[in-house]
């Protein structure tokens, strides 16, 4: 059992019935961990994320519901998908996602989809998309708290002087999906 995302240390939610299942995929770019509640993914984290445990708890409080190690269908599916990315076999991702935010940060990821494989897009292009030019740092904030990594695509997300700017798996694991994407994206 691998327990590195430090997900167990945690008090637990209080009167919880249900559970968010979770399981680890160690991956070329990081170990990640894979979180799914009621057969929809919740959580795809990268392990050495810092503020990991904000969103462990964030995504625990919403659902009112504690984590529990078991691989499900969905997750499954999730790992033969981010496989298959990695690989540069997958451009899109089709498993059913749950998103956990206010109504701003929802509308930010979803707009953080339609990013085109293989492009960038910028903070204020983000801002503008969803009719908010001064809403940047709102738009990197909700960027940043964005807990489905690589299915939400929060590495295709630069800064407008094209600075990399932050990334939960950190800015290696970035530079490596973006010229991964652009490379395929040529094929």
């Amino acid at each position: 059992m691998v327990v590195d995302c430090a997900v167990f240390n945690k008090p637990k939610v209080k009167n919880m019935k249900k559970s968010i299942h979770i399981s680890y995929h160690k991956t070329e770019i990081g170990e990640l961990i894979i979180g799914s509640f009621e057969e929809k993914i919740c959580l795809v984290g990268f392990c050495c994320h810092k503020k990991r445990t904000a969103v462990y708890n964030r995504i625990k409080k919403r659902l009112n519901a504690n984590f529990e190690q078991k691989e499900d269908k969905v997750i499954k599916e999730t790992k033969v998908q981010i496989d298959e990315y990695l690989q540069g076999d997958r451009k899109e991702f089709n498993v059913p996602v749950l998103l956990l935010g206010t109504d701003f940060q929802k509308q930010v990821w979803n707009e953080l989809k339609n990013v085109a494989y293989g492009k960038t897009a910028s903070y204020l292009d983000i801002a503008k998309r969803i009719n908010n030019p001064k809403a940047v740092r709102a738009a990197a904030s909700a960027n940043g708290a964005n807990a489905i990594s690589l299915i939400i695509p929060c590495h295709r997300i630069i800064e407008s002087n094209g600075g990399l700017g932050g990334y939960g798996g950190g800015l290696t694991a970035k530079k490596r999906l973006l010229k991964m994407e652009v490379m395929n994206s040529k094929q």
